[in-house]
Parts: structure tokens; sequence; C-alpha cells
């Protein structure tokens, strides 16, 4: 059952078409195109494996324990030499250099609250701040992306706590904890709509761990409209846009959810990764396969952004399924067969052979041309210490990317 505000909010949204969102993009008539700074304000293993290398410490595998299991100072001076130098306002400058509108930005709930016990390190805040600063720079749109939520959403090393369990889901007080800092993201935006255009309530919650999580997570998408829809505390509408996610789910399974006109300025975000259970695949099966999501994309009723995926085809990256956890692709997963060897496959371009560039330029057109018969796409992600595969900023210095978005080596690659 919605909450009071919320039904007056739905009310109000169904009796007044008057009141029709004003995005500060042209969603639906222009395409999305964008890349994700991954890895920055939220830590995570694959992306930057030498913040956690040199803890010498096994044991810190996301960035809780970062922050729990080795010398406060040390970390602190750690990440915040981290965020210095890992994305500046030059990377925002060579983004929209590129061709591309958006950023997706992720954050976690720490950043704006850490409870006593939780040993998470704050100060990502002021970043968020210059981020949304260069991206107005550069006419580039920024979407707030809450990644981390208090007791994790699907216990991966990305939500900042990894568990076998997720935890947010079966807590009222981490859901209210969760409403409460959208609450904040939305009223610091509000106003901010021409450069922050959306938000994103939650990244990835485990939609796949059962119907307790779907449960959860609808009444949230629920709860978040109101919180981030009407901003100001009042019966006002706001500009921003609602970007929800799939939930693991087939977009099927959210047929008529928050369908306009009775719902304004809702998105929703799908991800599609082929390299956790297609990773036997030929290079041609995944181009076809990138290629057979069109229909799905293009029916949908909700603006549908690709948020998050990559021209990488495998899980080769170091730490990329966990620090200290192998590959499916060359079997060192626990309980995987083994498709082949990862060499040559993953690390810096310059080891990768001018097939192989090949390919991920194929693959990379294959899945803009498809996800641009959605509302458009947003890559993982813009930089990676030692995984060239996955990062836009390799992929144009090396070719498999074009420096202009919608150039195409290969027009006719989904037939």
């Amino acid at each position: 059952m919605l909450h009071s505000f919320l039904r007056a909010v739905t009310c109000l949204s169904i009796a007044s078409s008057s009141l029709a969102i004003t995005p500060g993009f042209p969603y639906g008539s222009q395409k999305v195109r964008g890349v994700n700074l991954g890895g920055w304000l939220v830590l995570e293993p694959w992306i930057t494996p030498s913040l956690f290398d040199a803890t010498g410490n096994d044991a810190i595998v996301d960035e809780w324990t970062f922050g729990q299991l080795q010398d406060r100072n040390v970390a602190t001076a750690a990440l915040k030499k981290h965020w210095d130098t890992w994305i500046t306002e030059s990377d925002f400058a060579a983004i929209a250099a590129a061709g591309l509108n958006h950023v997706r930005l992720p954050i976690g709930y720490w950043a704006f609250e850490v409870a006593p016990g939780e040993p998470f390190i704050q100060g990502q805040l002021p970043y968020l701040t210059k981020a949304v600063t260069w991206a107005q720079n550069h006419n580039l749109k920024l979407i707030v992306d809450l990644h981390g939520a208090p007791g994790s959403q699907n216990g991966f090393d990305n939500s900042g706590q990894k568990k076998s369990f997720p935890g947010w889901h079966s807590s009222s007080s981490n859901i209210a904890r969760t409403n409460a800092i959208i609450k904040r993201i939305a009223s610091m935006f509000a106003t901010q709509t021409s450069t922050v255009p959306i938000i994103a309530p939650l990244n990835e919650p485990a939609g796949f761990d059962g119907q307790a999580v779907l449960d959860a997570t609808r009444q949230y998408w629920f709860d978040s409209y109101g919180n981030i829809r009407f901003p100001f505390g009042t019966s006002q509408q706001g500009n921003t846009v609602v970007l929800i996610h799939d939930a693991f789910q087939p977009l099927s399974f959210w047929a008529d959810f928050m369908d306009p006109p009775h719902w304004e300025g809702v998105a929703m975000d799908t991800h599609i990764y082929q390299m956790f259970s297609e990773n036997q695949m030929s290079q041609s099966q995944h181009i076809q396969t990138a290629c057979n999501k069109a229909s799905s994309l293009s029916s949908f009723h909700l603006w549908t952004i690709v948020g998050e995926w990559t021209p990488a085809a495998n899980d080769c990256a170091k730490y990329l399924n966990g620090r200290g956890v192998g590959s499916r692709f060359d079997g060192s997963f626990p309980g995987s067969t083994r498709v082949g060897s990862c060499t040559g496959l993953t690390g810096k371009a310059s080891s990768f052979s001018a097939s192989y560039k090949t390919f991920l330029r194929q693959y990379w057109e294959a899945q803009v041309i498809t996800f641009e018969k959605g509302a458009g796409w947003i890559q993982w992600t813009w930089k990676a210490e030692i995984a060239d595969e996955w990062t836009y900023q390799a992929g144009l210095a090396n070719g498999w990317i074009p420096q202009n978005p919608t150039s195409r080596q290969f027009p006719n690659i989904c037939g």
C-alpha cells in the first residue's frame, strides 16, 4: 500500500496532465550516449586493483573492509588521493570531446550518512559537487546513481559491502535510511535539472534473490517517485526524471509499471552483460545475442536506457568477480568450466591482437545500434587500471570505439 503522501502525489499526477515534466534532456527524441564514472566515489577492486593490493591484506575486498581492516589514517589518505586523481575535470572534457552527452556517477549511501558501527570513510560529497560543476562546464548531463544502500541491496562488492545475501530489503530501517538519502539528493539538485536531469534511486537491487527483494524494490520505486518527482516538500512537481532499475528481471516483468500518463518522468535502467552466464558463446554469438535485444528495448513503455554494458565479452579482468576470485572463462572461478585462456583478452590494449580489437569494435557497434532502439546507452566504464577491454577511454585511444559515437564501420552488423 502506498503511503499517504505518495497517494496524494499520484492523484495529483493523474488529475493534472498540465503538470507534464520538462526534463533537462529530450529523452525519447534524442539518444542518451554516455559513460559511467565507475570506481571513483564507490570503490571496485577490479577497476583499481592497486588500491586493494597496496593494503597487503587479502581480506580487504570492498569499501566496507577498506575502512574496517586497515589503519584509519592510512585508508583515509589513500581514498583522498584516489578521489583527487582518478577522475578530474580533464576527464569530463575528454568525455564531451568524444561526443557523449551523459555521465552516470555512482555514489554510496555512506557519502551522506554513516551509522554507528559502520566503518565507511566519508568525504565523497565535495567530489559530487565538483562533478556537477564539471558536467555543467562541458555541457554534459549527470545522473546521480545511488550505487550502495544500507545493508547492501545485492551483496556485490560494488554496493560497498560484499555479502553472501543482501540485507537492505529485509530491514525497514535500511529502507527508511535510503529514502531519506534520496530525498536529500532530490532536494540538492531540484533546481539544477539542466545539468542533473535524472536521479537513479538504487543500482541493481537483487531481484533474483526472491520475491521479498522484488516486493521491497517495487514499493521503494513508488516511494522514490514521490521523493524525486516532488522534491520541494509540497505538491509542486520538479523536473527530475526517476531512473528505476529492472532488478535483473526481463522488461516484460515491469509491463505497465508506472506507465504514463498516470506517472510522469520515469525511465527504466537495464544492464546488459554477457560474460557471467553466457561466457561460452563465440564472438559471433555474442554479437547476435546483443542484436536480439532490439525488440524488447524498442517496445517497452518507459524510456529505456541501457545504463551498464561493455564491449568486453568475457570475465577475465582481474578481480572482476571479486578480489581473489578467478574467472569463469579460464576455469579459475569456483565450479566453472574452462572456455579458454584469458591471455590477450584482458589487461592493456598493447597485448590485444588486431583481430580481437576488430571484434571489440564489432561488438561495441552491435550493442550501440541495438541500444539506440531504446532511449540510449551508458557504457561501463570510463577508465580502469588494467582492463582496457572494458573502458571507453582505452577504446577511443586504440580504435575500437569511434571518436564520434555515431560513426559505424559495421553499420549492417545486426542485419
